[in-house]
């Protein structure tokens, strides 16, 4: 059985999140009921993401049961019978501990986390996940989680595992080799034996120039640091095209921020543990705004 999944990618307008909310519904009111399994929204998707501190992220900081991204996949997963799994800034409960961010020239206890939900057909929330290795945007505000997510689903999504943009780079100091990673998040999805890892971004435009539209040098470093789920073995040979596979879904933003650009350019790849060759099968553009919906 094929897996049906719609990735939504548009440029957010900070700050304003019953326009952002209003624009994914409308994105997203020709998908008919029964013809999607999963519907994913990037990382931070009706706040937006470029907040410079506490304060300014703070008024939109949302309750995981009853904030406006709640309540959107609550009712989405509802209409069309599928899971939805969206980026949202969640505020942090009133007795959860709280550490205090020191910077230079910064103090600041943390607010909140930067996170996902995911809601299942019947319109309950099922799962949330708190991204594990923040940007330096997020550093400002944010708790790190404490690990990266897999969710056992049913068919034909069984087992996902759940990442949210930074959570895809080594985590600090950040020194890799393609030879030797190291690859935490790909380690994660052979250790679960996912069969799907879903990444919800707000990843950065790498400013390379394409002519047709898309971020190759983006695409292309995604696949990299994935490279344990594609990979031949150190025994080499032809590649096994019999090994594990693993869908992998990049659900990006588009659009500019506070000066910065994002770059779109969402996409799903076929990679088969041992193969040697990642297989790009869809993306979009850079500038897209729309709905994809891909079957695999």
């Amino acid at each position: 059985m094929p897996m049906r999944v719609a990735v939504v990618q548009f440029a957010p307008k900070i700050g304003e999140v019953q326009y952002n909310v209003e624009k994914a519904t409308k994105l997203l009111s020709d998908v008919e009921p029964g013809t999607v399994d999963l519907v994913c929204l990037p990382e931070m998707i009706f706040s937006g993401y470029v907040f410079k501190d506490a304060d300014a992220i703070s008024p939109y900081l949302e309750d995981p049961e009853t904030g406006p991204t709640s309540r959107f996949c609550a009712a989405l997963s509802k209409r069309l019978g599928c899971y939805v799994i969206a980026g949202y800034p969640e505020a942090l409960g009133p007795a959860e501990p709280r550490s205090t961010i020191i910077m230079e020239n910064y103090e600041h206890e943390e607010v909140g986390a930067n996170s996902a939900m995911v809601y299942a057909p019947d319109g309950t929330r099922v799962g949330n996940y708190r991204k594990t290795n923040p940007f330096e945007t997020d550093k400002t505000w944010a708790k790190p989680g404490t690990g990266f997510a897999t969710y056992n689903l049913p068919h034909p999504l069984r087992t996902l595992a759940l990442g949210i943009c930074m959570d895809l780079n080594a985590q600090p100091p950040a020194l890799w080799t393609l030879e030797d990673g190291p690859y935490e998040l790909a380690q994660h999805c052979v250790d679960a034996r996912a069969n799907v890892l879903l990444l919800l971004n707000a990843w950065l435009d790498s400013g390379a120039p394409s002519d047709d539209g898309k971020d190759w040098s983006t695409l292309n470093f995604w696949v990299a640091r994935l490279r344990p789920l594609w990979a031949e073995s150190s025994a080499g040979g032809h590649g096994d095209e019999d090994g594990p596979e693993t869908t992998v879904i990049v659900c990006n933003r588009s659009g500019e921020e506070n000066g910065e650009k994002f770059a779109g350019t969402s996409a799903i790849y076929s990679l088969r543990r041992g193969s040697g060759r990642p297989r790009l099968l869809h993306s979009m553009d850079r500038t897209t705004e729309g709905v994809a919906i891909w079957t695999v």
